[in-house]
C-alpha cells in the first residue's frame, strides 16, 4: 500500500472514531449541564500552542522550591471534540513535576468530574497521542485547538464515555511534558503521578485526598501507566496507597529491542527517527554526528511529527539507512546506549498494586515480519516477548496480582479494540474490591530485559 495511503487510512479510522464519540460525550454530559456550562462555553479560550499564556509559570518562587503536584494555575472551560464546544466541563491545571533529568518543569492536567458526584473513584487515563508536537496534547484538543496529531486525543472520547457513565471522575495529564519528550518513561510516570496530586489538592475537581484511583493506558499511554505504577512506592506513596491497580496494552519496555524489531516494517518505520528525536530531546543528546546525510534529512524534517505523520511515512526504512558506516550497530552510539537503558522498564523497580497487561503478537497484519533471536515477534511496533518477561519480573519480585493476556492473532491496533473492555472491566472489579485475577506461573518465557552494552564502532 502506498506510503500516503497507509497515513490517510490510519488518519481516517480515528477521525471516523473520533466523529462517532462526540454525540455519546453530549449525550453523557447534557443531563447535567447548567447555565454555569452555557456561559463558560462562550467565553473565548486561547489555544495556540505558542500564545496560551495558561501553560507558562509565571509565579515568583522558582519552581525548585515548590512541591510536586502544587497546583499554580487553574481554569474551567468546556470539553471539546475536533474543536466544538460540548456540555461537558473540565478543569484544567497547570502543576509542578519534573522532566526525564529531574529538572522542575510545569505540567498540565485535565479533570473531568463525576457526572454523579462520587467523590470516591477517579481514573487517570493516559493518553497515545505520541507526538513531538506540544500542540497535539490532550489538553490542547480537549481546549479546543486542533492539529492533525491532536485527532489521536479527540478519538480517545471514545474510551472516556464509558468511564464517565459508569460515574469516575477522569484525569487526563499531558505525559510528555511541555516540550514533548516521546517515550521518555520516567517523566511520563512522574506527570502522570503529580497529575493525581494535583488534580486531588486543586479546588473544585471532584477528587481529594481520600479518592481512590485506578490507571489506564493504552501504547504511549501505557508507557504512562507503567512507569506511573513502578515509580509511585518511592516518587508519590501517599498516591501510592490510594491505587487500586494499573491496566496498560500494548507497552513500550526495552526500546532497543523495539528499534530492532520495526526495522525495515511496512508501517511503523516511522517510530525510529521519532524515538530518535526523543531520546535526544529528553536527555539532551546531540545524535546528529552519528546520522548519515539521508537520516539527517529525516531527522530533521520529523521534528515536530505525530505518529499520525509517521505512519507510513517510510516503509522499509532501518537504522542503517540513517546512521553513518561505522554506527549501524546502534550499541556503538554511547549516549544513545545511556538513554535508551534509563527508559527500559526492565531496570525499574516493581508495582505494589494489581495490574492487567493485554499484548498483541499479530504484527504481520501491519506489515511487520520481523523475528529477530532474543526479540521474536510483536504487535507490529511493541514486543510481545519484553512485555511477557516484564510481567514475570513483576511476579517474581512480589507483585503476584498480575493478570497478562496475549492476544496472538491481534496486531497492535486491533488488540486495542480488544483490551479496551477487558481493561474497564477489570478496573471496575478493582474499585469493588474483587480480588485481583494472577497469571503468574502462567505466563510463557520471555526477553532478557538487560542493559544494552556499548559495542566498538564499526563492530
Amino acid at each position: 500500500m502506498p506510503r500516503t495511503a497507509v497515513r490517510l487510512l490510519a488518519t481516517a479510522v480515528v477521525a471516523t472514531t473520533t466523529a462517532a464519540a462526540a454525540p455519546a460525550v453530549s449525550a453523557v454530559a447534557a443531563p447535567h449541564a447548567s447555565a454555569a456550562t452555557t456561559a463558560i462555553a462562550s467565553q473565548r479560550v486561547t489555544t495556540s500552542a505558542t500564545d496560551d499564556p495558561f501553560y507558562t509559570y509565571d509565579g515568583s518562587t522558582p519552581l525548585a522550591s515548590i512541591a510536586p503536584g502544587t497546583v499554580l494555575k487553574q481554569r474551567t472551560l468546556p470539553y471539546h471534540v475536533l474543536g466544538i464546544p460540548t456540555p461537558l466541563t473540565v478543569i484544567q491545571l497547570l502543576y509542578r513535576t519534573v522532566d526525564a533529568q529531574n529538572r522542575p518543569v510545569a505540567g498540565v492536567t485535565s479533570v473531568i468530574r463525576s457526572l454523579t458526584g462520587d467523590r470516591t473513584r477517579a481514573v487517570s487515563y493516559q493518553s497515545f497521542y505520541d507526538s513531538l508536537n506540544p500542540a497535539d496534547s490532550p489538553s490542547r484538543a480537549i481546549a479546543g485547538n486542533l492539529t492533525l496529531g491532536g485527532v489521536i486525543p479527540n478519538a480517545e472520547t471514545v474510551l472516556l464515555v464509558p468511564l464517565l457513565a459508569q460515574g469516575y471522575s477522569v484525569v487526563i495529564p499531558d505525559t510528555e511534558g511541555q516540550t514533548a519528550d516521546f517515550a521518555a518513561g520516567p517523566e511520563y510516570g512522574a506527570a502522570t503521578l503529580d497529575s493525581i496530586r494535583a488534580a486531588t489538592r486543586a479546588d473544585g475537581t471532584g477528587v481529594d485526598g481520600d479518592t481512590r484511583f485506578g490507571l489506564m493506558g493504552y501504547s504511549g499511554g501505557a508507557i504512562a501507566t507503567d512507569w506511573a505504577a513502578a515509580l509511585a512506592p518511592a516518587y508519590a506513596p501517599e498516591v501510592n496507597r490510594r491505587l487500586v491497580g494499573f491496566a496498560e496494552g500494548g507497552l513500550l519496555v526495552d526500546p532497543a529491542h523495539n528499534l530492532r524489531y520495526v526495522d525495515g516494517s511496512v508501517v511503523w518505520t516511522g517510530v525510529i527517527p521519532m524515538a530518535l528525536i526523543g531520546v535526544a530531546r529528553s536527555y539532551g543528546l546531540d545524535l546528529k554526528p552519528y546520522l548519515s546525510s539521508y537520516g539527517l534529512e529525516i531527522y530533521n524534517s520529523m521534528q515536530q511529527a505525530s505518529i499520525v505523520n509517521a505512519l507510513g511515512e517510510h516503509p522499509g526504512l532501518t537504522w542503517k539507512q540513517m546512521a553513518k558506516p561505522q554506527y549501524a550497530n546502534p550499541d556503538s552510539v554511547p549516549a544513545f546506549v545511556d538513554a535508551v537503558n534509563k527508559i527500559n522498564l526492565g531496570s525499574a523497580a516493581s508495582p505494589t498494586v494489581p495490574g492487567y497487561i493485554g499484548q498483541g503478537d499479530g504484527g504481520v497484519f501491519e506489515g511487520t515480519f520481523s523475528n529477530v533471536p532474543g526479540i521474536g515477534t510483536g504487535d507490529g511496533v511493541m514486543v510481545a516477548g519484553d512485555v511477557r518477561a516484564l510481567a514475570r519480573q513483576y511476579c517474581a519480585t512480589g507483585d503476584r496480582a498480575i493478570q497478562y493476556q496475549q492476544f496472538n492473532l491481534l496486531s497492535h491496533i486491533g488488540t486495542a479494540v480488544a483490551w479496551a473492555p477487558t481493561a474497564l472491566g477489570w478496573l471496575a472489579d478493582r474499585f469493588a474490591g474483587r480480588t485481583a485475577p494472577s497469571s503468574c506461573g502462567d505466563i510463557a518465557a520471555g526477553n532478557s530485559l538487560a542493559p544494552e552494552q556499548v559495542t566498538t564502532p564499526g563492530s
